[in-house]
């Protein structure tokens, strides 16, 4: 993802932080094509015939920002971070409202080893992984955050660690101890298809 850190989007941050909501009218068109990236990512790991579309996913995720009260950005790479987690709610919900349409028309849900069957293919159960990953916050929420950000947002551990204010090093333990823990916590097909993100 290319993301050229430029004083003007770091600039606007600052000034939507402070209450100015015209900021984010300007800032929007500099970092759509980020924004888009990320969409189109989160969405290729969905089930084929997904009813929310890459754009609506980031339109979404913009009338999200715009309820925000004051947020308070550090620069570009942070606020890319912050995206990620919002598009990955709103996959989430989506995902947890569907599965209610689906238990009122008594449609069968997926076995536990269906659903470690499926992660790490296209379509795999977004529940269960953000299930997985809300338990590791509880253990180790920085860890859970590196998770979010590499594997769903593609930040790299260098862009991480300015966002998480640590070193690049402990970026790289934190995901490697996320591994093993989701790998245990949901079986090895999860830790294959985080290694794919090294």
């Amino acid at each position: 993802m290319d993301r050229p850190q430029t004083p003007h989007i770091t600039h606007l941050l600052h000034s939507w932080s402070e209450g100015d909501q015209a900021a984010l009218d300007q800032l929007l068109p500099l970092v759509y094509k980020d924004l888009h990236h990320l969409a189109k990512v989160y969405m290729a790991r969905e089930r084929p015939g997904h009813t929310l579309q890459t754009t609506a996913l980031v339109h979404e995720a913009y009338l999200r920002l715009l309820a925000s009260q004051h947020p308070s950005w550090q620069d570009k790479v942070h606020f890319l971070a912050v995206c990620a987690r919002i598009m990955r709610r709103i996959l989430v919900d989506w995902a947890r409202s569907h599965k209610l349409s689906k238990l009122r028309t008594d449609e069968p849900l997926l076995s536990p080893q269906q659903v470690l069957d499926a992660i790490g293919q296209p379509g795999r159960d977004l529940v269960a992984v953000d299930d997985a990953l809300t338990a590791l916050a509880l253990v180790a929420p920085r860890k859970s955050q590196v998770v979010e950000m590499h594997f769903f947002g593609g930040l790299t551990f260098k862009e991480i660690a300015v966002v998480l204010k640590v070193t690049e090093l402990t970026a790289l333990r934190d995901w490697q101890f996320a591994k093993s823990w989701l790998r245990r916590e949901m079986g090895a097909a999860v830790g294959n298809e985080l290694n794919k993100e090294e």
